[in-house]
């Protein structure tokens, strides 16, 4: 053999040994990342920001903070009634709609269309409110659901 033939097979030597030690850093990659995956995939995800320290342990006003800026809607109504088209049509400035409550009867007070109160108006400073006089308790909610 050559002097030339053993310099291309010593230099075919290194580039094999180059290749190899390529080949074997990528499978260490991907074997690596595919451990790295299944040990997530192993560990429960947390999806959801971490407010405070351990679930469940937190105050209930820090939970409550969480929904104190939520808008809500409160209608006070004073009575309903039934109308056909014809007589609503008819209706002009000055009309008087007669509606099912009594005059003296408390009026209901609804959150996002709930009853949740019972109250009498008042005026202060030239504006109207309400004076709450019963709250509806949870279970009186719940069963006038079952109606």
């Amino acid at each position: 053999m050559s002097e030339d033939t053993e310099n291309l097979a010593g230099g075919a030597e290194d580039a094999i040994s180059e290749d190899d030690w390529a080949a074997a850093m990528a499978e260490q990659a991907i074997a690596e990342s595919g451990a790295a995956a299944a040990q997530q995939a192993a560990a429960p995800a947390q999806i959801f920001q971490n407010f405070g320290g351990e679930p469940g342990k937190g105050s209930v006003m820090n939970e409550l903070e969480l929904i104190l800026d939520i808008p809500v809607h409160i209608t006070v109504e004073l009575g309903r009634t039934k109308l056909t088209i014809k007589n609503l049509l008819q209706l002009a400035h000055g009309s008087v709609v007669e509606l099912d409550a009594m005059a003296g009867e408390p009026l209901d007070v609804l959150v996002n269309g709930t009853l949740i109160a019972q109250g009498e108006v008042v005026v202060v400073n030239e504006k109207f409110g309400i004076r709450l006089t019963d709250i509806i308790t949870p279970a009186e909610r719940m069963r006038k659901l079952g109606r």
